[in-house]
């Protein structure tokens, strides 16, 4: 089986534990079966391989996520990078293009496609082997996924099918209703459009053919920023004649507001906090290394991370992103291929970080034109390069480095530093980086 995995959001949602480059995807919140903590994608991930072993798995996602998949699942899944954002349809059409150009996938193989953080069973990855086969085999060009509906819900779009049988023809689409507009859909034996689907390789790639001029990947991927915004609905589910759809009823949960993702913590409180015994219904999820105290709270979520504290009734939590739209801040924590950063405090001239290096991993050989930077190994050891001299690093070494000194530090066991940056002109972009 081979499944292309949708990997996207804006981390508002659930601010202040997402941001600008940490969506809801990578928050680790959910324990498994070791009792260590995981995110949706780690979870989709091992559910994916518990079903199917040998399948293959490509994300495709944005630039500024590449860092924390690597950093979650290593090298064990390909990623497709969007050069900017295009929507559904050229999103997939590039990974099915990468599935064929770079990776050797045949056109007569099937390809599903499905979102990279549902909160889903076992089951909904055996719906999905089902489903390749479906496509791989099947009269219909494309095998949709339908969702039985709890509840009459406006946050969904809904997939009328033609019949109430297990696999049936698609009648037509409904966008997303108002609540009497959904009752009615239900009772029609509508099912909510879950985003999962599949199709024979080749399939999708005529159809991209036929609205984009392209000759293989690379220039796809060059020319991508010339492509219309549009969704895979609009442009071609809606349009299809030969579509069909297979009707799953196990547990499904779309956790992308904060009252939704309380729905699915094991317990109600991660981190440091102290609920009374007059809390009701209240979750508390806590990065900071300090205490949180909950007295009387009910029906209410508590976060704080690096970027803020959010404290919330849980309904009105639904309502946050205009809020946190208004927020002018930079990224506070992001997880990197090589480990994580903290700002840990920001003044007119400085800024500190903690930084926790995996072991095996190391930063870019690199150097900063108007910063000078003093590094604090905390624990943990390794190996640095100062302007071309190795030394060994440890718990209480201090390095300086001033403006355009080379530098570079490789972890052993994982390493903690505290990097000091001191300069009147400190930003992202001030990084020249060179071979080692």
């Amino acid at each position: 089986m081979n499944i292309i995995l949708l990997s996207g959001g804006s981390g508002q949602r659930l601010w202040p534990l997402s941001n600008g480059v940490r969506s809801k995807q990578f928050i680790r919140i959910f324990r498994n079966e070791d009792g260590e903590l995981e995110s949706m994608l780690a979870r989709v991930y091992r559910q994916i391989i518990s079903v199917d072993g040998e399948v293959g798995v490509t994300i495709a996602t944005s630039k500024k996520q590449v860092s924390s998949i690597k950093n979650q699942l290593g090298d064990r899944v390909n990623i497709c990078v969007e050069p900017c954002r295009r929507d559904t349809f050229p999103a997939i059409c590039l990974a099915a293009v990468c599935l064929h150009d770079e990776q050797g996938v045949k056109e007569d193989e099937a390809v599903v496609v499905c979102p990279v953080d549902p909160y889903v069973e076992d089951s909904y990855f055996e719906a999905l082997k089902e489903l390749s086969r479906m496509a791989e085999t099947g009269n219909a060009n494309l095998s949709l996924l339908g969702i039985e509906p709890t509840y009459p819900s406006e946050k969904y779009g809904y997939i009328i099918p033609v019949s109430g049988d297990r696999v049936s023809r698609v009648d037509t689409f409904k966008e997303k209703p108002d609540v009497a507009a959904a009752e009615k859909y239900i009772a029609k034996g509508a099912l909510w459009n879950g985003g999962v689907f599949a199709f024979r390789l080749g399939y999708l790639l005529r159809r991209a053919h036929e609205v984009i001029p392209f000759t293989d990947y690379q220039d796809l991927s060059a020319r991508y920023e010339e492509l219309e915004k549009i969704s895979f609905d609009y442009a071609v589910a809606e349009r299809e004649k030969r579509i069909q759809v297979l009707r799953y009823n196990g547990g499904w949960k779309d956790l992308g507001t904060w009252n939704t993702f309380t729905e699915a913590m094991e317990e109600p409180v991660l981190g440091r906090a102290i609920l009374n015994e007059a809390c009701e219904n209240t979750n508390v999820v806590n990065e900071l290394n300090i205490p949180i105290l909950c007295m009387g709270c009910r029906n209410m979520v508590v976060a704080a991370s690096s970027d803020g504290i959010l404290v919330s009734d849980k309904e009105q939590s639904s309502y946050i992103k205009p809020f946190v739209e208004q927020m002018e801040q930079q990224v506070m924590y992001a997880e990197k291929s090589w480990g994580s950063f903290t700002v840990l405090d920001v003044q007119e001239d400085s800024l500190t970080i903690k930084i926790v290096l995996l072991p095996g991993h190391g930063l870019y050989y690199h150097s900063h034109d108007h910063r000078d930077e003093v590094w604090t190994v905390m624990s943990g050891r390794g190996r640095a390069v100062i302007d071309g001299i190795e030394r060994e690093v440890a718990p209480g070494d201090v390095i300086s480095m001033p403006a355009g000194c080379r530098h570079t530090v490789s972890a052993e066991t994982e390493l903690k530093i505290i990097e000091v940056q001191l300069g009147e002109n400190i930003t992202v972009e001030d990084k020249h980086k060179y071979p080692l």
